[in-house]
């Protein structure tokens, strides 16, 4: 199965000029922006000084020009960058990203003047420019998002970490918008917490694919033993996760169920998935789904269990933002008196990414097994998590305002000791305890998805400006 990558952003690159400005400001500013973008591994599509005055826009004519060139590359283009070396033209900058009609994120950044020149013929005015661009962008409904300083030199670490944020931001978007993802099975009766509302996620361009899981079932059934994709999933469910204490039949059974989600995963080209688990699965078929669920996140396809499908779609955006595996966890338990820190569990379907290389195996689910036996719970993945920075997100529709909302914050897995069964790990939040009354008093679910990177500003941007769902970003 093709996992999804995250690849270098491409942006569409708007170079704003004003004629009473000097000229050689807009092309030096040109070139300098497109050495930033290359040098932090992106592409640009800009205009070049043959299509224009000094590859900018300044007359409508100019804005034309430039709205063409990125409806030509409309599915390559990830984001805008409108940038000013000069005051630039709010009405030329308004009219291109109009025109292109991309409905794509825009960044809009401002050159800095320096003190020691700031009489005609040296600086830029770019400061006064930019409240102006955004005035106009504003006018015309084009949504916008803003580098941390109103100024910044191309060259700076600022620079390169708006940068680096505007590119996960445009991810999100695009990764979004028109997706589907898939959902297995029904919701489990005694998880009222995992609804969601199928039709406000259509609202935001993700549709949701079902199928009932009597019929993975019986495809399942259709599957002789020694078929080659069978032999195949063992060996790589094998190579995965350390499985010596875990039956052949465990496996086998583990590797039908596997071959049979990707196929109907590949035929609806689904980019993520929720598994009905508990306990279905486990009576009715003899196995837990965490190992294939694991597996799946790791290689970039994000699985939720308990048919938690906004869960999922918070793991999905977390790894679009950042580019590597997401995994869904509860809230679980105090840690000591510290009230800055908790417990994350799972039972678990943790990605591998999530653990030491030599702290983590493939066990039973012991939750569950008093209850439908030992025998029928292999495949869980346990380990303890280690420390590294975390963000955490949490997505849930919210029928009875008819909106999607999410709650976003940053933090860190740390080294405290802990014993436990599953997947589980320490994490400290400053602020922790505001976090968890505002998801009380809310009525968030216990579930919560977190990503080894800290992309919290991104997410909220991505989320709150251009999707238009409530976000509330959680600071110390």
């Amino acid at each position: 199965m093709k996992a999804l990558s995250a690849p270098s952003a491409t942006l569409g690159v708007l170079v704003g000029n004003r004629g009473f400005f000097p000229a050689k400001l807009a092309e030096e500013g040109r070139n300098q922006v497109l050495a930033a973008l290359a040098a932090n591994g992106m592409q640009a599509i800009c205009l070049g000084p043959e299509a224009t005055r000094y590859g900018a826009v300044e007359t409508y004519q100019e804005a034309q020009r430039c709205a063409a060139l990125f409806r030509e590359h409309r599915d390559r283009i990830d984001g805008i960058l409108v940038t000013l070396p000069n005051f630039g033209d709010e009405r030329a900058i308004a009219n291109a990203i109009r025109l292109a009609e991309l409905n794509v994120p825009v960044l809009v950044h401002a050159f800095p003047d320096e003190a020691g020149k700031m009489r005609m013929g040296l600086r830029r005015d770019s400061f006064c420019g930019k409240m102006s661009a955004c005035n106009n962008l504003r006018q015309y409904g084009i949504k916008y998002s803003l580098t941390r300083d109103h100024t910044q030199a191309v060259d700076s670490e600022a620079f390169r970490r708006d940068l680096a944020d505007f590119a996960a931001t445009c991810r999100i978007v695009r990764g979004l918008r028109n997706s589907r993802v898939g959902a297995i099975g029904a919701r489990p009766a005694a998880f009222n917490t995992v609804r969601y509302s199928e039709k406000l996620l259509e609202q935001s361009g993700i549709s949701v694919e079902v199928v009932d899981l009597s019929e993975i079932l019986g495809r399942i059934r259709r599957l002789g033993d020694n078929e080659a994709a069978l032999e195949a999933k063992v060996a790589a469910i094998q190579a995965y996760v350390p499985s010596g204490s875990v039956p052949r039949e465990a496996l086998l059974k583990m590797a039908k169920f596997g071959v049979v989600v990707e196929q109907w995963m590949e035929a609806n080209q689904l980019s993520g998935s929720s598994i009905q688990c508990w306990t279905a699965l486990e009576e009715y078929f003899g196995i837990v789904p965490c190992t294939l669920m694991s597996m799946m996140s790791n290689g970039l396809l994000p699985s939720a269990c308990e048919v938690d499908m906004v869960g999922m779609l918070a793991m999905r955006v977390l790894q679009l933002a950042s580019g590597s595996a997401s995994a869904i966890v509860d809230w679980n338990n105090n840690y000591g008196d510290d009230p800055d820190k908790a417990v994350i569990f799972h039972c678990s379907n943790l990605p591998k990414a999530f653990f030491a290389p030599t702290d983590w195996k493939m066990d039973f689910q012991e939750i569950i097994a008093g209850t439908v036996g030992k025998e029928n719970t292999f495949g869980t993945v346990t380990g303890k998590i280690t420390p590294s920075p975390l963000t955490f997100l949490r997505i849930s529709s919210d029928d009875q305002q008819g909106r999607m909302r999410a709650y976003v914050a940053e933090g860190e897995a740390t080294a405290d000791p802990l014993e436990s069964f599953g997947g589980y790990g320490v994490v400290k939040v400053r602020g922790l305890q505001r976090l968890l009354h505002y998801a009380c008093r809310e009525g968030f679910e216990h579930h919560v998805s977190v990503n080894r990177g800290l992309v919290g500003a991104a997410v909220t941007e991505a989320l709150g400006n251009y999707l238009g769902w409530q976000v509330y970003e959680h600071r110390d």
